[in-house]
């Protein structure tokens, strides 16, 4: 049986917190009873950009690429020449349900 396709959920963050709506909800955002509006959310610039690190082991076929997870946003984040993670937001609208998949296999594999 196939695995069940990756969940979207909203990517509004509120002191580091994930809103838990599905991607594209009307109205606040929330989580565990704390709710917040756009303007009461995060900043989509992640404060990890810039830090060092290191590239995540891989999974079987190679993912994730030799890019290193951010330890603030949990994505994996390409490193610049320095061994710093590039300038990067807390989600990327763009992201594949693949490359969500992959991200969670790589956490089952890995752990956080």
């Amino acid at each position: 049986m196939p695995a069940p396709d990756p969940v979207r959920s909203c990517t509004s963050r509120r002191n580091g917190v994930r809103c838990t709506r599905p991607l594209g909800h009307p109205g606040l955002h929330r989580r565990h009873g704390a709710m917040w509006s756009d303007t009461g959310a995060d900043p989509l610039h992640c404060p990890g950009s810039g830090e060092p690190g290191a590239p995540a082991a891989t999974l079987d076929d190679g993912f994730p690429g030799g890019r290193a997870l951010c330890p603030q946003c949990l994505r994996f984040v390409p490193l610049d020449a320095d061994g710093r993670l590039v300038e990067h937001d807390t989600s990327d609208p763009d992201e594949t349900d693949d490359e969500r998949a992959h991200a969670r296999d790589w956490f089952n594999t890995h752990g956080w």
